[in-house]
């Protein structure tokens, strides 16, 4: 790792609750599991190992970011980092599949349709009704929001048009800055900006994986254009 670089470290929080039993999470508010919990100990640990040391940390709404930012920073030992939540890392938005396990979506909707809605671009699943009691109007957290920002079914270019400006006027505006940033989001929340980052086609994002407790570190130079990115998977000291 160059020091002389500005980094931040991406991570997808760990396991959930509905992990167990392959639901569709999406907005849904799902704690962590045991598995996740120690899934944060261990990036924690490595981070540390690493020399890593952050400033801040931003995460979603959703408890599993927060729960996994909590646990590796004090495994880190550094509680006192400030966790800023917004919205807009919130992982995508599933729509009428959200609480649904992958049999029952195939039963429902057959099997080309449901893969091209949850590994492809462009394909929103089906929406929410209006008065589905899942749809987010009905959360407090996002009473401020403007009602066309509350989505009821999200494509990942969707969610990629909403977290984008997140990264653009307050991450990037940090990076410049020398801040260390630890963000901790979803699955397909990270593979939309992971896409955007290494300039990826749709067809080429199709093929993103992002595994859950894996720190990865981006660098960029001083105008916060991408230098490079690595997975930590080893504990090695930051040369």
């Amino acid at each position: 790792m160059n020091t002389s670089a500005n980094w931040v470290v991406l991570l997808r929080h760990g396991h959930s609750e509905w992990n167990l039993s392959d639901r569709f999470t999406g907005w849904t508010d799902i704690p962590l599991t045991a598995v996740g919990l120690a899934e944060a100990v261990a990036a924690g640990r490595r981070l540390a190992q690493a020399g890593f040391v952050f400033d801040e940390a931003h995460g979603s709404v959703l408890q599993r970011t927060r729960q996994t930012a909590e646990v590796l920073l004090a495994a880190m030992g550094s509680t006192e980092v400030p966790f800023f939540a917004t919205w807009r890392l919130n992982e995508r938005h599933y729509g009428a599949l959200q609480g649904m396990n992958k049999r029952e979506i195939f039963a429902t909707w057959g099997e080309e349709a449901s893969r091209r809605w949850w590994r492809g671009y462009d394909a929103p699943p089906p929406a929410l009704e209006f008065d589905d009691p899942r749809h987010p109007r009905f959360d407090p957290r996002y009473a401020a929001l403007a009602p066309e920002q509350l989505p009821a079914s999200e494509s990942l270019r969707d969610c990629q048009r909403r977290t984008l400006p997140y990264w653009h006027e307050v991450l990037v505006p940090r990076i410049r800055t020398g801040r260390r940033l630890l963000v901790i989001s979803h699955g397909n929340t990270l593979r939309g900006l992971v896409m955007h980052l290494d300039g990826l086609s749709a067809e080429a994002m199709e093929r993103v994986e992002i595994p859950s407790g894996v720190p990865l570190i981006y660098r960029f130079d001083t105008a916060g254009g991408v230098l490079g990115r690595e997975w930590l998977e080893k504990t090695e000291p930051i040369p």
